[in-house]
C-alpha cells in the first residue's frame, strides 16, 4: 500500500533514507528518542505513507486547511457542513473569555468570521468532553459575548442588537462520550433553539456535533458516498487504503494530500509540529483522566447523599413510629385507670 501512495505522491519519504537523515542531525534525533517507541513509529509511518497524516491535529488543519493561504478550502468545509454558501473574512485570535483552561482539552481550535458577520468556532476533541451540551453552550455564549463587546465599543452609541449575526460551534470529536453512542448511525447533529409554540426568534446560537469514530464505523460499511463524508475522511482517516478511494472518487482532495507531504519534506518543522501535538495530547489525557476522576467523585458524593437523605427519611420515619407507639401507650394507661 506504501508504494501505492508514492505512486500518487511520489515525495514522499523513504524510512530508511529519512532515519539517516534524522540521526545524521543531532538535535532531531535527540527530539525523536524522546519519543515513546509507538510514537517513533507513528510518526516515521505517516512521513512515508505507511499511514496517513491525522489532519485534524492542530498543526496540521491550519497548515493544509490555512485560511489566509487557501481560503476556499476551509470555505468549502465549512459551507458542506452548514449547509449554506460560506466565505471565511477574517481568522480571529483564540484569546477569548474561554473560562480558565476549559481549552486544554482541545486538539484543534479556530475561531472565524464569515462574511456576513456571524462567527464559528471550529474545534477538535481527542476525547470527548464530560456534559457537552453544557460546555459548548458555555462556549457558544463566550463568543456570543464577545461578538456583542465589540460591535458595542465599534458602533458605541449607534449600536443596535440587530447588528449581532449568528454564531456557530463546531464540534469534531474523535472519541466520542455516550450520549453520541446511543445513535451509531448518525454522525452529524444540529442544534438550535425553538419554541414548543412555533413562535420564531432570532437566538443565534446553532451547534454541530460530530463524532468521528461513529462516522468512520459508517464509511467502513458503505463507504464514500457524498461530499460531506469527503470532508469527514479527509479528516479523520489515516488509512493509506480510504485515502486512495478518496483521491479517486473525489480528486480535489489530491492537492490537499500533495501539501501534507511536502510539508513532511521539512523534517525538522514536521518533527517540531508532531512534538507539539504530542505535548497537547499529553495534556489532555491527563485533564480527560482528571474529569474523569471527578465525575466518579461526584457521583459517590450523589451517591452518599441520597444514602444520608434515606437514612434521614429513615430515622424520621422510626421517630414517627415511636411518637405513634407513645401516643398509643398513653390511650392504654387511660383506659386502664
Amino acid at each position: 500500500m506504501e508504494n501505492k501512495l508514492k505512486q500518487y505522491f511520489p515525495m514522499i519519504h523513504e524510512r530508511k533514507k529519512l532515519m539517516q537523515y534524522i540521526q545524521s542531525v543531532p538535535a532531531l534525533m535527540q527530539q525523536f528518542n524522546s519519543w515513546l517507541p509507538y510514537r517513533q513509529e507513528e510518526f516515521l509511518d505517516f512521513c512515508t505513507g505507511a499511514m496517513g497524516v491525522k489532519i485534524l491535529y492542530d498543526s496540521f488543519f491550519k497548515e493544509i486547511l490555512n485560511p489566509e493561504y487557501t481560503p476556499e478550502r476551509l470555505n468549502r468545509l465549512l459551507s458542506v457542513l452548514l449547509r449554506a454558501n460560506v466565505r471565511i473574512k477574517y481568522v480571529l485570535p483564540g484569546d477569548s473569555t474561554r473560562i480558565a483552561d476549559e481549552s486544554s482539552l482541545l486538539i484543534m481550535d479556530i475561531i472565524v468570521e464569515l462574511d456576513d458577520g456571524s462567527l464559528a468556532d471550529v474545534e477538535a476533541q481527542k476525547l470527548g468532553y464530560a456534559f457537552p451540551g453544557q460546555r459548548s453552550a458555555c462556549y457558544s455564549a463566550d463568543l456570543l459575548l464577545r461578538q456583542y463587546k465589540r460591535l458595542r465599543d465599534e458602533r458605541k452609541k449607534k449600536f443596535n442588537y440587530y447588528e449581532i449575526k449568528e454564531v456557530y460551534t463546531i464540534v469534531f470529536i474523535e472519541g466520542s462520550t455516550v450520549e453520541f453512542r446511543e445513535f451509531p448511525e448518525n454522525y452529524l447533529h444540529y442544534f438550535e433553539q425553538r419554541s414548543d409554540t412555533g413562535l420564531k426568534l432570532d437566538l443565534l446560537q446553532k451547534y454541530l456535533f460530530i463524532p468521528l469514530d461513529i462516522f468512520s464505523r459508517n464509511i467502513q460499511n458503505r463507504g464514500i458516498r457524498s461530499e460531506t463524508d469527503a470532508w469527514l475522511a479527509f479528516l479523520s482517516q489515516d488509512d493509506p487504503e480510504m485515502i486512495l478511494r478518496l483521491i479517486d472518487g473525489y480528486p480535489e482532495f489530491r492537492p490537499m494530500y500533495e501539501d501534507v507531504y511536502r510539508l513532511c519534506q521539512n523534517v525538522e518543522k514536521v518533527m517540531g509540529m508532531f512534538s507539539e501535538e504530542l505535548r497537547i495530547l499529553d495534556r489532555n489525557t491527563v485533564q480527560y483522566m482528571m474529569d474523569e476522576m471527578q465525575a466518579e467523585i461526584d457521583s459517590q458524593k450523589a451517591q452518599l447523599a441520597d444514602k444520608d437523605t434515606e437514612i434521614s427519611n429513615q430515622k424520621a420515619e422510626i421517630d414517627s413510629q415511636k411518637a405513634e407507639i407513645e401516643r398509643l401507650r398513653r390511650v392504654i394507661d387511660e383506659m386502664r385507670k
